[in-house]
């Protein structure tokens, strides 16, 4: 299927949304033809704009529905979601049921800043920070293997967010091997992980990202 172009504008909407986004796209185009597979649907208007869906918690299956539809119904679909989020600062792991937590742990971190000092300084400032960091990311990776992997089996999917390097630092506790297949989308922009922070995910996990031209 053909890629959206670079310049394509790329928007945001909401689970809920959907149905009411896709119907006015169709009415402001005169209509639309109907492209889809199991990661992208495409819609076409009569004067040539475009919409490229993607689909989140792909696949997407629609055999016994039309694409549209299928879609909408995926979107919607409650699912058993892990979420972890890691950064510096913090870290965070949590079970969705729908847009529910239903269990979680959230923790803080410290590790120091950079130092403008040169020399041995500079040497011994890095050496600290590297075990700060390593140290915060076994904490994120201890608090995984709490909620989130006796959880493994029920979850369709595990979502993380935060700063990558982080998050694949965590991930590569061998203990977490688990969850690794489970791990789907792209990562989810957050600040410091705290309860609040956590509880608000699903509004972006759940979100559909679409690409429109022109």
């Amino acid at each position: 299927m053909e890629e959206p172009p670079s310049d394509a504008r790329a928007v945001t909407v909401g689970a809920r949304r959907l149905p009411g986004w896709l119907a006015g796209f169709v009415a402001r185009h005169g209509g639309a033809n109907v492209e889809a597979d199991e990661h992208t649907l495409v819609l076409t208007g009569a004067d040539d704009a475009r919409a490229w869906v993607r689909v989140p918690f792909a696949p997407l299956a629609f055999a016994t529905a039309t694409p549209v539809a299928a879609l909408v119904e995926h979107v919607q679909r409650a699912r058993t979601v892990g979420v972890l989020l890691v950064r510096r600062g913090g870290y965070a792991a949590g079970v969705f049921a729908g847009a529910e937590l239903v269990s979680s742990k959230v923790g803080s971190s410290y590790v120091q800043g950079t130092t403008k000092a040169g020399g041995w300084s500079q040497h011994r400032y890095a050496r600290r920070r590297a075990n700060q960091a390593a140290a915060a990311f076994a904490d994120a990776a201890d608090v995984a293997v709490r909620v989130l992997l006796p959880r493994a089996g029920d979850l369709d999917a595990v979502v993380c967010g935060g700063d990558r390097l982080a998050v694949d630092a965590t991930l590569a506790d061998v203990r977490l091997e688990p969850l690794r297949p489970l791990v789907t989308g792209g990562l989810l922009a957050v600040p410091d992980p705290r309860l609040k922070v956590l509880q608000a995910t699903p509004e972006q996990f759940r979100s559909v990202r679409i690409r429109l031209s022109p």
